[in-house]
């Protein structure tokens, strides 16, 4: 029998109510999509997810004494669940797009930084492993919305590059 350090088994049990609420709001979103690329990059999202449910369940069962590795994200194929073009309530691509990008992002983050506090080898590896995941997901959706001429990047004159660039050129001078 396998015990966990506490701390692994709290952040845990907190990824596992977000995953139940995530998967379930990317659902909504596959249905309601009308495009067939968002809809295969959520349904991507829905497949990892619910794999990386499975991983904390193993790693959480006291009766696994076996590492538990994250499957690689292409083993996932979604090709069969791409959209017919028909959502049910023609919502808005756009802010859906944008809001399941900002959802990948915070999975992201938040399992990376949960993994800087786990202490068990196996949980803390497994949570970079899903954080990378998650970070090539958010990845898609950025080339997605950026495909579509959804998104916005401000950029700062030369003169402020430069300044900032002087400010700060002394500390490679140390």
């Amino acid at each position: 029998m396998s015990t966990l350090p506490s701390v692994d088994l709290g952040l845990m049990a907190e990824h596992l109510s977000t995953h139940e609420g995530m998967i379930n709001k990317l659902k909504v979103y596959h249905i309601n999509t009308t495009n067939p690329d968002l809809k295969g990059i959520i349904a991507l999202q829905i497949n990892v997810m619910m794999s990386h449910v499975r991983v904390m369940l193993f790693l959480i069962n006291p009766n696994n004494n076996e590492y538990v590795e994250v499957p690689d994200l292409n083993m996932y194929d979604v090709s069969n669940q791409r959209a017919d073009g028909t959502g049910v309530n023609k919502y808005n691509d756009k802010w859906i797009a944008l809001e399941a990008h900002a959802g990948a992002k915070l999975m992201s983050n938040e399992n990376y930084t949960s993994a800087l506090l786990m202490k068990n080898r196996n949980v803390r590896n497994a949570h970079v492993e899903m954080a990378l995941q998650q970070l090539e997901i958010q990845k898609r959706y950025s080339d997605f919305i950026n495909r579509m001429g959804w998104s916005f990047v401000p950029h700062a004159d030369t003169q402020e590059q430069v300044k900032t660039y002087q400010h700060f050129q002394h500390l490679l001078n140390n």
